[in-house]
């Protein structure tokens, strides 16, 4: 599944991408300006469309997860997941007692206003919960957490896994490939889908090839920027090089 990052808070820029063709696009409230009311207009957006949203919020906090799944999120991306005990709890905000910690609710989105009597019962088997493996020490217990009951896949971060390496912002450097092929390569043999996003085309062809079920190629902020620069570069280039001879020809007279 080929999924794009969103980190334009806002339902608009998330409706014209949900008509790409991806099939998940993660809505990005640890890095953006986003909160649980633009997620929910960012929700609503997408809904007509063939692709799913991811929500990732800003912490494993279970008040900010309940908040996001009375909203109608279904899948999460929680990020920062470091052992087994933080997957768990992660698990845990998703589950109603005595599975779990989620506060009850009977009139919210995701219950469609009350309309669907049996969501209490049967929530926890439509959503969707996705951990973060971001730094050197989570690598480490990768296997621990992919052995938690409820956690329906993991995800390599790979910026802050970087940093966590000794290489900040260097995600092309050979110790982060090699770690992030390292766990891929872990996390299928535990038995459990892997993620990753990365813009580099090469590297993605790459992590499918080796196993990713879920793999991020872009974000939509770098798509816009990168865009913009280009039209933007093709332009002032062309300029420069016809205002020369004028310039000249002023200096002249």
């Amino acid at each position: 599944m080929i999924g794009l990052w969103c980190s334009l808070a806002d339902a608009y820029p998330a409706e014209i991408v949900a008509g790409a063709g991806f099939d998940w696009l993660l809505l990005d409230t640890e890095h953006s300006h986003a909160d649980v009311a633009t997620v929910l207009a960012q929700l609503q957006a997408v809904a007509p469309y063939p692709c799913s949203p991811v929500v990732r919020p800003a912490v494993n906090d279970p008040v900010l997860i309940k908040r996001l799944l009375d909203v109608g999120a279904q899948s999460l991306l929680i990020p920062q997941v470091e052992s087994a005990e933080e997957a768990r709890a992660a698990v845990a905000a998703t589950r109603y007692a005595p599975a779990g910690v989620r506060g009850v609710a009977g009139l919210t989105r995701a219950t469609r206003f009350g309309r669907v009597k049996d969501y209490a019962t049967r929530a926890h088997s439509e959503l969707c919960v996705l951990v973060q493996v971001e730094s050197h020490h989570a690598l480490r217990e990768i296997e621990q957490i992919a052995s938690v009951d409820g956690v329906d896949g993991i995800f390599i971060g790979p910026g802050d896994l970087a940093a966590s390496l000794g290489h900040p912002g260097d995600l092309n450097a050979p110790a982060v490939i090699s770690a992030v092929e390292e766990a891929i390569g872990r996390i299928r043999a535990a038995r459990r889908p892997a993620g990753v996003l990365t813009t580099d085309p090469t590297f993605a062809r790459r992590c499918i090839d080796l196993g990713t079920t879920f793999t991020a190629v872009g974000v939509d902020v770098g798509l816009l920027a990168r865009g913009a620069d280009a039209v933007a570069r093709s332009f002032t280039q062309q300029v420069t090089a016809t205002a020369a001879p004028v310039a000249a020809n002023q200096d002249l007279v």
